[in-house]
This record gives C-alpha cells, sequence and structure tokens, in this order.
C-alpha cells in the first residue's frame, strides 16, 4: 500500500508522488551537462531534491551517454573545519556511492588501495581524476548536502574540483552539481579571521537552479493519487486550505496526507470520506506535534540573520532599515519566507509555527484555563479574556519581555500565546502579518457546537494588536479603527476589538490599562451596499 512520504526520497512502488523529472527544468539540465557545464540546485529541505537527482541519474545512465552517479557527503560535517578528517570522508562516501549506483568496483578498490595514501589537499581531485579515465563515457557527479560541510572541509572540497576542471571530460567529470539547501554564494566560509564566500572558492559555477514548490494542480494531483488508490474521497474543499496552508510546501503537503490517511486513525477506514474538519484537526495535529521539519525549521529563528526579518515581519512595523540581500536570500533558500511581491512568512502554516514556537514555554506554564472564559452559551467572553491579559500584562510582560530574543516583537508575541492557550484544543488562530503592515491581525474561530465543529456556527472574532511607541495615540487609534473594521469585514467577524500596547517611554501603568467602545459608520463600498456602523472593542495594555 502507497503512502504519503515524509522522510526520506520518495520511492514509486511505495509512495504517492509526482514525476520528479518534471519538478525540474529537464532540457536545460540536459543542455547545460551536454556544454560541460558546472552547476548548483538547490531548494529548502525536504522538498525533493534528493528524489529528483536520483531520477535524473537513472535517466542519464539510461540514455547510455553519460556514467552518472549520486553521493551524499552530510557525514563529513561531522569533522566541521578539519579537513584532513573532512575530505577523506567525503571522498570515501563519494568511492562507495560511485560503485553502488554505476557498478564500477574499480574506482572504490583503487581508493581504498591507493587513494587513502594521498594527501587530503589532493585527494577528491585525485579520485574523481582516476574515475573519469576509467571509461570513454564522461562521467556526471551529484553531490548532495554540500553546503552542510564548513570552514576548510568546505573549502578544500570546492577548490580540489576547481583544480580540476580544466580537465573535464577526459579527465575530469564532465559535469559536477552541488545540491543543497543554499546557493553556494551563500556558503560563508570564515578562516584565520577571513571570509571567504562561496563565489570566490568555487568560481567555475555556470547557473544556480532552484527546485520549486508543488503547483496548486500538482498539489491536488498527489493527493487524488490516494484516492484513485483506496476510493477514499477528499472533499473538494479542503484543497483551498490545503493550498493556503502550505503554498505547495513539498513536506507540508506529504505530511498533512499522512497525518489525515494515517496517524488519525479513524481514517484508516477507507470507505470513510475526509472532511474539511477533519483536514482542520490534520492541521492542528501537524502544528502541535512539533515534527523535525518544523522543529529544525524553527531552530533556525535563532540566528542573527534570521531574526533581524523574521523579527520586522512579527513586528510588522515598517522597516527604515535595508536587509543585506544575502541575507533575505538565505532566509528565503531555508525556506522560511517568500520574496515576491514582497517579504512575508512563506505559508500560512509556517506564519501559524513561528509565534508558537517562539512562545511555546509562556503557553506551557501560564495558570489559564479556557473553562475560566466560556459563557452558557458555549461563546468564548473576549471581553473577560481580554481584561484577564490586561492583568497579567501588567503583572508579568516585563519579566517575560526580557527573556525574548525578539524584544520589541514580544507584546504581540505574549498576546498570542495567552490566546492560543485558550483556545487550544477547541478553535483556531488565524494570523496575518508582514513589513509595514504596522498591525498583527489575529482571527479567532471558536465552534459553539461542540458536535457539529466547524460546520456548525461558528464564532469568529477579530483581535488587532498595534505598537504605539511616540506620537500621537489618538491617531494611532483612529488608524486602528479602520484597519480592524476592514480586517473584520474580510473575515465575516460578528465581534471585533483593537489592542494598543503602549511603549512610550515615562507613560504609567495607570495611564496604559484602560478599556472603551468605539463606534464606526462605515460608508458604503463594494462589500457594503449600505451605510453601516461598527462597535469595536478598544484596550490599552
Amino acid at each position: 500500500m502507497k503512502t504519503f512520504n515524509t522522510a526520506g526520497p520518495s520511492i514509486p512502488g511505495d509512495h504517492y508522488m509526482l514525476d520528479p523529472l518534471a519538478r525540474i527544468d529537464l532540457p536545460e539540465i540536459e543542455a547545460l551537462i551536454d556544454a560541460k557545464r558546472y552547476f548548483v540546485l538547490h531548494a529548502p529541505r525536504q522538498t525533493g531534491k534528493t528524489t529528483a537527482l536520483l531520477a535524473l541519474m537513472h535517466h542519464l545512465n539510461a540514455q547510455g551517454r553519460y556514467r552518472c552517479a549520486y553521493a551524499n557527503i552530510e557525514g563529513a560535517q561531522a569533522a566541521r573545519g578539519d579537513e584532513t578528517q573532512g575530505i577523506p570522508a567525503a571522498c570515501s562516501a563519494i568511492a562507495r556511492s560511485i560503485e553502488d549506483y554505476t557498478g564500477e568496483a574499480a574506482l572504490h578498490r583503487w581508493y581504498r588501495e591507493t587513494g587513502v595514501h594521498i594527501e587530503p589537499q589532493d585527494r577528491l581531485t585525485a579520485l574523481l581524476r582516476h574515475w573519469s579515465q576509467l571509461d570513454a563515457k564522461p562521467a556526471v557527479l551529484f553531490l548532495d548536502e554540500v553546503d552542510a560541510l564548513v570552514g576548510d572541509t568546505l573549502i578544500s572540497l570546492l577548490r580540489q574540483i576547481r583544480a580540476g576542471y580544466a580537465q573535464r571530460p577526459e579527465a575530469f567529470p564532465q559535469t559536477v552539481v552541488l545540491c543543497g539547501v543554499r546557493d553556494v554564494r551563500d556558503y560563508r566560509i570564515h578562516s584565520g579571521g577571513e571570509i571567504i564566500t562561496g563565489g570566490s572558492a568555487f568560481n567555475i559555477k555556470a547557473v544556480s537552479l532552484r527546485l520549486a514548490n508543488f503547483s496548486r494542480a500538482e498539489c491536488e494531483q498527489l493527493w487524488q493519487q490516494h484516492e484513485a488508490e483506496t476510493g477514499q474521497r477528499f472533499d473538494p474543499a479542503i484543497y483551498p486550505e490545503l493550498w493556503a496552508d502550505t503554498e505547495g510546501q513539498p513536506w507540508l503537503v506529504n505530511a498533512l496526507g499522512h497525518e489525515l490517511t494515517w496517524n488519525m486513525r479513524e481514517l484508516r477506514d477507507r470507505s470513510r470520506p475526509i472532511t474539511l474538519t477533519h483536514y482542520w484537526q490534520a492541521r492542528e495535529n501537524l502544528i502541535q506535534s512539533r515534527a523535525t521539519h518544523l522543529d529544525q525549521l524553527t531552530d533556525k529563528l535563532r540566528e542573527p540573520r534570521v531574526a533581524r526579518i523574521v523579527h520586522a515581519l512579527l513586528q510588522g512595523e515598517v522597516v527604515q532599515e535595508r536587509f543585506p540581500t544575502d541575507d533575505v536570500q538565505y532566509v528565503e533558500d531555508l525556506g522560511l519566507i517568500a520574496s515576491r511581491p514582497q517579504i512575508r512568512i512563506a505559508n500560512r502554516i509556517y506564519r501559524e509555527v513561528i509565534p508558537r514556537e517562539l512562545t511555546w514555554t509562556i503557553q506551557t506554564v501560564l495558570p489559564y484555563e479556557q473553562p475560566w472564559y466560556l459563557r452558557a452559551d458555549r461563546r468564548l467572553d473576549i471581553p473577560k479574556l481580554l481584561t484577564a491579559f490586561q492583568q497579567f500584562f501588567r503583572e508579568h510582560s516585563q519579566a517575560w519581555i526580557e527573556g525574548f530574543d525578539y524584544k520589541e516583537a514580544a507584546p504581540q508575541l505574549l498576546m498570542q500565546a495567552f490566546l492560543q492557550r485558550i483556545v487550544n484544543g477547541g478553535g483556531r488562530i488565524q494570523r496575518e502579518y508582514g513589513l509595514g503592515r504596522r498591525r498583527t491581525d489575529l482571527l479567532i474561530e471558536w465552534p459553539i457546537d461542540e458536535q457539529q465543529g466547524f460546520f456548525g456556527p461558528v464564532q469568529r472574532v477579530v483581535i488587532e494588536l498595534k505598537l504605539c511607541r511616540k506620537g500621537s495615540l489618538d491617531a494611532l487609534i483612529a488608524e486602528g479603527l479602520t484597519q480592524t473594521a476592514d480586517y473584520a469585514d474580510k473575515a465575516g467577524a460578528d465581534e471585533a476589538h483593537l489592542v494598543i500596547f503602549d511603549r512610550r517611554p515615562g507613560v504609567a501603568w495607570e495611564d496604559k490599562i484602560w478599556q472603551r467602545s468605539e463606534t464606526l459608520h462605515r460608508a458604503p463600498d463594494s462589500s457594503r451596499s449600505n451605510t453601516s456602523a461598527r462597535t469595536i472593542g478598544v484596550w490599552g495594555c
């Protein structure tokens, strides 16, 4: 029985999968190889790079024009910057892989008898030279996880490949493809205080290719393979949510499919259709699982060059500084952000995971319980909840904020942690934030009928967060009221609140904590045929 794959390369007989060769520009790659070019293929983790490289290797070997091998050299990472250990580890992995994939045992035998005695500074060049001379057919090598290497190990590997470049294809591989998360230009190598970039250590690359996410149609095509295989039907209403949540990130698409069709045990009964409610539960399960893919991604939030950009997105303020191009490219290569049409968190699940991860400890220790804020009609009592948050923020915010890496965005993150603590296990929170928005938009969706869930009546509440650092508080409130009303209209919310975090120096807590209601009269527009009024709760913190 086939399954959705969430770990390692996809195997045609075992996994639902798209044609790997259809995910790359095969004619372009074949033209690059024919032209004896060296190039880079990169993409975020768990997007199908290895699957695509293996399929391309088998494709080239089946054509019979080249001898092609794939090698994963991640094991050399353990040597860190010690090239006397790292290069031998990489060479050993390459020699074994060439024997495994091409059947050329002579190379591995040569390496064990002769190659191991060559100095590390020349060993990789000698290995690839010997392999290329074993047969008249040109050699092609795919090196995976190259960017896992660091320091002198990485410098030596890149320079030894460059050293043999002029002898291709008679005495060196016709093509070498470097594969990893990052483009080679971002291989930041430190040696004796000097930064040597990948561009200088590997200036023979012709082009950098990026493996794209699935398209919207490909997401549906992948899931429909499960329908065809088992007869178990997905509600078509799931697909727009799947796209909004993942924007085609391959691991997320597969992980949600696996959660629905296997981890949710009741749905292993293939006669049961999979509903939108099932999908929402699977999404929440995946987020709460803190799976390795998500954990690795959020671990990057601690890196300063990542933190600067993500912090600005979470804060939502207009950014005066210009981010270094290399930093933006690095964070995009990691898969955390998309840069077009403007910088934003890459997808809705990552928008959810990042603030949850940054406030995970807070959520687990907050002494607040969901039943305290449920009314008799099972609606959330939002005014009671926000009043409790005001007191919590007054008493504890200074201590919590001091412990945050993301201090400037800490008020918004504390609010999100507080809300998540209450909403967990019943409803969900959707988040919108981005550079220059000057606000964080939160939409709480709470099913009123436990039995019907999201198929029954749903309480929708908009809470908009804004920071006041200087200037007129009244002007900020006026701007926030319009923004809150617009977002509430867009979300179809029947309740809306604006929370102002007053961060102006010298303002006493007695002047920060307040609450009032404002009624905003809206003129007709494309979404409203009649003049309308919306009452918005305004809260100071």
